[in-house]
């Protein structure tokens, strides 16, 4: 059976379950439908099991035509990335690094996470911002290298990801220098003499944020809630209210004066996750962040 194995007829049968049918498939491959129907019928044959079967006017995948796309798939996503990774090493633009960023994920710790992989000058970084779940997807069929992210993957049987711990930092408290002056108390007790900004349950580190507030005995006067790290920030520094974000983001922060650190506390913790769907990793860049991660874990 191996020898009769082609991947021309798993290319064609591809397309067919991408297209969801026959015609479809065929007009876009600018051929014709027998011609199609014959290559799928082909590979049937070299496999020994029925890939399709009849579902009122189309078709739609057997349990063997299911498993043989859940291979197929990042076969052929792999190969639709091929032109461009030939393209970027013979012009010299270097490797690229196609990564997702949770949107959960604080925005200015992203470039520390970052860094090693962009040191040298020879990586291509595109990035994309989504939620974490579709950056999930992604990432299993291979559009994606590696996923960014304030949590780790779930266990999910039909998704093949590993979670690579990059680090965790403390959470700092930031004051805008206008309201500074209503800190009547030492820190962490100020928090309650100032209006606050924090995130919304979206990230993972909210639960532990007011689990945190109940062992301090604070009664925070919460103004605003953001599901984006970079907007709550925003809104922190525009005077709104006091507001939390990795002690990583310290420089960018209070760099101007605009924004002045009331304190930091280790006891609250955030946790940052490179997300692979390979447990041995390849690509050098990813390679270059896990090892990064692992050496300096704070």
């Amino acid at each position: 059976m191996a020898a009769a194995f082609n991947y021309r007829h798993l290319y064609y049968f591809w397309v067919v379950a991408k297209e969801g049918g026959m015609a479809r498939a065929a007009q876009r491959l600018d051929m014709a439908v027998q011609t199609v129907s014959e290559q799928v019928r082909s590979l049937e044959q070299s496999l020994g099991y029925a890939l399709f079967k009849p579902s009122g006017r189309g078709i739609v995948l057997t349990e063997a035509g299911r498993a043989a796309m859940a291979h197929a798939d990042p076969i052929f996503q792999l190969g639709e990335q091929l032109p461009a990774a030939v393209r970027d090493a013979a012009t010299g633009q270097g490797v690229r690094l196609l990564v997702g960023i949770s949107d959960g994920l604080p925005k200015l710790v992203v470039r520390h996470l970052l860094q090693p992989a962009i040191e040298g000058g020879t990586a291509r970084l595109l990035c994309h911002e989504d939620e974490f779940d579709r950056l999930l997807a992604d990432l299993a069929l291979h559009r994606l290298d590696a996923v960014l992210s304030d949590r780790a993957a779930p266990a999910n049987p039909n998704l093949r990801l590993y979670s690579h711990a990059l680090g965790e930092a403390p959470l700092a408290w930031f004051v805008p220098a206008p309201l500074a002056a209503q800190c009547q108390r030492p820190f962490p007790g100020c928090l309650d003499d100032v209006p606050l900004l924090l995130p919304t349950a979206h990230a993972a580190v909210r639960p532990r944020i007011d689990l945190w507030f109940e062992k301090q005995a604070l009664r925070p006067r919460i103004v605003g809630e953001f599901e984006d790290s970079a907007l709550l920030a925003a809104f922190g520094r525009s005077g709104m209210g006091a507001f939390p974000a990795s002690h990583w983001s310290r420089d960018e922060l209070t760099h101007d004066g605009k924004v002045q650190q009331l304190g930091e506390s280790p006891g609250l913790v955030e946790h940052f996750y490179l997300i692979s769907a390979e447990r041995r990793i390849h690509h050098p860049l990813v390679q270059r962040l896990v090892a990064s991660g692992a050496a300096h874990p704070n």
